[in-house]
């Protein structure tokens, strides 16, 4: 069973930046579809964005323009490139393919 795991996240002040990492411990290629998902404190967990094994991505309406998705299926990786973070980005970030277990996901945190 792969296992993946988010890095990247940490503190930053609104308009800052970071860049979010999910390294599978196996082969993503087979995987068509791999999304970024956050969860806000007693929010439900939502879809950030997606991306296809062709390239192909999508975003919820409140990160387009400032998050981009990528993925490297020679390194195994996912990785998620947020810049002007807002307060309201704040959340546990996780990275899942259809199949997979969740990860432990990675705090991120604006600061106003």
């Amino acid at each position: 069973q792969v296992q993946l795991v988010e890095s990247g996240g940490g503190l930053v002040q609104a308009g800052g930046s970071l860049r979010l990492s999910c390294a599978a411990s196996g082969s993503i290629a087979g995987f068509n579809v791999m999304r970024w998902y956050r969860q806000a404190p007693g929010k439900q967990r939502e879809v950030v964005a997606l991306i296809t094994s062709g390239g192909g991505t999508n975003y919820a309406d409140s990160v387009k323009g400032r998050f981009t998705i990528s993925r490297d299926n020679a390194k195994n990786t996912v990785y998620l490139q947020m810049n002007s973070l807002k307060p309201e980005d704040t959340a546990v970030y996780y990275c899942w393919g259809a199949g997979l277990n969740w990860g432990q996901g990675t705090q991120v945190t604006v600061s106003p």
